[in-house]
């Protein structure tokens, strides 16, 4: 199976700043009962909590209140392994948001981003693996940071961002948010998006060679294989669609793009595993809809528009079909 959490290559950029301001780093990772050896194994991971609270560590030690916005800031595409030779050497800044996405198991199982086009904006949304689990604001600051930054990095030209989005509750000051995006924020929102100009997925990126895409995608393939062998294909497919669901509901068709094959295929598949498409779908709403539920902020019609039904009775006809009670009334048995 799968093994969930964040590579230790993430945790290098943190080391680094620390070492940069003299601080003993085995002391530190020590506060966080982690053995420094762990730096030494390059596949390596660590749960997702634990990578959230070396950041509140770090930010404490620091006392930098804005330091996973700064972390993102000096972000550098060797920072990402064999993922940023990848994006490093795509095309176009749509091609290697793609290959971040496609790849991102590589350093992290735990975090990655969906982004679609609308009108002429492109959105670009940080997911994470539980999606009704809130970012703690670090990561979440560190990942809109470095995107927005690498971007920049690899077109070498300035990113408008039309507007920003995030979880966390507002910070008693927001200049130095102006400062690094130009633009102020609005916080405690349902997620964490950036809005930038469509036309900045069609900037070519500088140092682009295909014949090095080649090389570093066969590396970046294999790796991820590795990652997820020996998991089930409707496995790996219900947990993209649920990292997927906050924002857009998955087609069949866009979801066999994303695993490198037909619509026929992938169907051939998920057959011979006792599985179809549809059922994958309604499972991952059904787990969705059970943790919204338990949630009494969020109301039926609410949930309705988060899972992308149509419209709320086709909600809650489709979660009776699944428990045999309403929404309001699975609700009132687990509140009551």
């Amino acid at each position: 199976m799968i093994n969930y959490g964040v590579s230790v290559s993430l945790l290098l950029p943190i080391i680094k700043t620390l070492m940069v301001n003299g601080y003993d780093i085995e002391s530190f990772l020590s506060s966080a009962s982690i053995d420094a050896n762990i730096l030494k194994d390059g596949e390596a991971r660590i749960p997702e909590k634990d990578f959230e609270h070396l950041y509140e560590l770090a930010a404490t030690l620091m006392q930098d209140e804005y330091f996973g916005l700064h972390q993102g800031q000096s972000v550098d595409i060797t920072d990402m392994g064999v993922l940023g030779y990848v994006m490093l050497h795509s095309g176009t800044i749509s091609q290697a948001l793609t290959a971040y996405q496609k790849y991102n198991v590589i350093v992290s199982n735990d975090y990655n981003l969906n982004w679609k086009v609308d009108q002429d904006c492109a959105i670009i949304q940080m997911v994470s693996r539980n999606p009704l689990k809130p970012f703690a604001r670090h990561c979440a600051e560190d990942m809109v940071s470095s995107i927005y930054h690498l971007i920049f990095r690899l077109s070498c030209r300035m990113i408008p961002i039309q507007a920003l989005q995030f979880q966390h509750a507002t910070p008693n000051e927001v200049n130095e948010y102006i400062s690094v995006f130009g633009v102020k924020p609005l916080f405690g929102q349902e997620f964490n998006i950036m809005h930038i100009d469509k036309e900045v997925l069609d900037y070519p990126i500088l140092y682009a060679d295909p014949r090095l895409l080649g090389v570093f995608e066969t590396i970046a393939l294999e790796a991820s294989n590795k990652l997820t062998q020996g998991q089930r294909l409707s496995d790996q497919l219900y947990k993209w669609i649920i990292t997927c669901m906050p924002s857009f509901s998955p087609t069949l068709q866009e979801t066999a793009q994303a695993f490198n094959m037909s619509s026929r295929t992938l169907q051939s598949k998920l057959m011979q595993e006792g599985m179809s498409y549809n059922r994958l779908v309604n499972a991952v709403r059904k787990e969705l809809a059970i943790g919204y539920l338990a949630k009494p902020e969020y109301r039926v019609g609410e949930i309705a528009y988060l899972l992308h039904y149509s419209e709320p009775s086709a909600f809650q006809s489709a979660f009776k079909k699944w428990t045999g009670l309403t929404p309001g009334e699975y609700r009132a048995g687990i509140i009551s």
